[in-house]
């Protein structure tokens, strides 16, 4: 029994620097400032998949902490913040960014709010040029 209890805190004290040798990029900043303002800026625009209306920099969520802990390690290993956002998309769909990018497939989305002020216009216009008359 006293083997055990010598062997127990030795092996604890073994694990101890792995487990002090990596950072919580969850819950800790990097130590640059640019790094961390570029990390922010794109937490900022990534949507928590947990809160669905609050961006990961906002959200308490455990998956938003993942999320943000992976923004932070891919920034400090030197990756741009678009190519982060891409793979985000890619992992988690188009959803995800609160910046949602114009294609074929979102083209509808940004035109028909366009035609319809379009359209409202030409109606009041109408309007307006019977009442005149």
């Amino acid at each position: 029994m006293r083997g055990v209890s010598i062997l127990l805190p030795l092996c604890l004290l073994a694990t101890a620097p792995q487990a002090i040798a990596q950072i919580d990029y969850a819950n800790v900043q990097l130590t640059d400032p640019a790094l961390e303002r570029a990390a922010k800026d794109l937490m900022e625009t990534i949507r928590c998949v947990v809160c669905q209306g609050q961006s990961v920099a906002d959200s308490n969520a455990d998956l938003a902490a993942d999320m943000r802990g992976l923004i932070r390690e891919r920034i400090a290993a030197g990756e741009q913040p678009e190519a982060i956002r891409a793979w985000l998309i890619d992992h988690y769909g188009d959803w995800v960014s609160f910046k949602p990018q114009v294609d074929a497939a979102s083209a509808p989305l940004w035109g028909i709010p366009i035609l319809a002020m379009l359209a409202g216009l030409f109606l009041i216009r109408g309007r307006l040029k019977r009442r005149s008359t």
